[in-house]
């Protein structure tokens, strides 16, 4: 999984043959063929097991925390780091939602992680940590700048490094104002 993860992210999953990936391990067909029925369902495999590897991510990250604000700030944090550290799978998970196949499993795992973090922005907004609203459609905000920092950093338009971090933490946690407070109408 882990050569047809680099061969795809570098040649494409198309151009990129079941022939190519038993070569490049030094196995016949017939061993792919044991594990997997056919390319897509290996690429599959591993988006799945990229979403998993994030979760645990996230979950290690978060173990210590009992601060529902400081778990989305960890959450966020670790979500970017792993980004960060797994640029070939964000290549495919991007192939993955240009392609109906693949996009349904994606779309799978992207309820799972807003799921996940609606979680903890209820637990904030239930400490007064957060202001009531929809803590789903905050959840898909968050989600939302991770994923579009994460693509604009990754494509190595710039680095990925503490200080864009740091502004997504800021940006998801405080808004705008970056100050914790909450702009009245009459912006006082």
């Amino acid at each position: 999984m882990q050569f047809a993860t680099k061969r795809f992210a570098e040649n494409g999953f198309h151009p990129t043959s079941v022939s190519d990936i038993v070569d490049g391990v030094g196995v016949g067909k017939g061993v792919f063929y044991w594990y997997f029925p056919s390319k897509d369902d290996l690429l599959l495999e591993i988006l799945r097991d990229a979403l998993y590897d994030l979760r645990r991510t996230q979950e290690d990250a978060l173990a210590a925390a009992s601060d529902p604000l400081e778990r989305l700030e960890l959450g966020i944090r670790a979500s970017l780091a792993w980004s960060a550290a797994n640029p070939d799978i964000l290549r495919l998970a991007m192939f993955g939602w240009t392609e109906a196949h693949f996009a349904r499993a994606m779309e799978k795992g992207r309820r799972i992680a807003i799921s996940d973090i609606a979680r903890h922005v209820g637990a904030a907004i239930d400490t007064g940590q957060i202001a009531p609203g929809d803590a789903t459609m905050m959840a898909t905000a968050i989600r939302g700048v991770t994923d579009e920092l994460s693509r604009q950093y990754i494509h190595g338009q710039s680095e990925l490094d503490d200080d864009v971090i740091a502004a997504a933490v800021r940006m998801c946690l405080y808004g705008v104002t970056g100050n914790g407070h909450r702009p009245t109408s009459t912006g006082e």
